[in-house]
């Protein structure tokens, strides 16, 4: 009994209200079997923790918040168990935190530097992906498990 309750706070922890050194605002496109979305999005992170927020007409309709879990309004779980139920299980962990962040991915799989930014395809028996970062833009496509995220600047820098 008297570890439940460092338990629980540690679990409820993980979604606490957190202080973030950088908002950025973006236009976010997510398309995949559980989360379709297309409109503003508040990028907020620190060096230990992200949260995407995400407005349609004004009002905030999710948010998701990464650090050791990834949290969304219906829970918590670990960033494995995120992907298998919203992505792909064959996802590395740090998937959506580096998309969200516009960082490598695949510990930099036929990662390809441009002057813009940088290109990786990655292509195996589980997934074909096309992800490009750019300075005014993320893409990633995932065309064999039907996954779609744009991240774009809104002031176009």
């Amino acid at each position: 009994m008297r570890f439940l309750l460092p338990l629980f706070i540690l679990f409820f922890s993980a979604c606490s209200v957190k202080n973030y050194e950088h908002t950025q605002t973006k236009l976010v496109v997510i398309k995949s079997p559980k989360i379709k979305f297309a409109d503003i999005g508040y990028i907020r992170n620190s060096d230990d923790s992200i949260e995407l927020e995400l407005f349609m007409a004004g009002n905030v309709v999710d948010k998701i918040t990464i650090n050791h879990l990834i949290c969304l309004s219906a829970g918590c779980m670990s960033k494995s168990g995120f992907n298998s139920e919203y992505l792909n299980s064959n996802y590395p962990e740090d998937t959506l935190q580096n998309i969200l962040l516009s960082k490598p991915i695949y510990t930099k799989q036929n990662y390809v530097k441009n002057r813009d930014g940088f290109e990786q395809h990655i292509k195996t028996k589980d997934v074909d992906i096309k992800y490009i970062v750019t300075s005014n833009m993320t893409y990633f496509k995932d065309m064999k498990n039907r996954i779609f995220f744009k991240i774009k600047n809104l002031t176009g820098k």
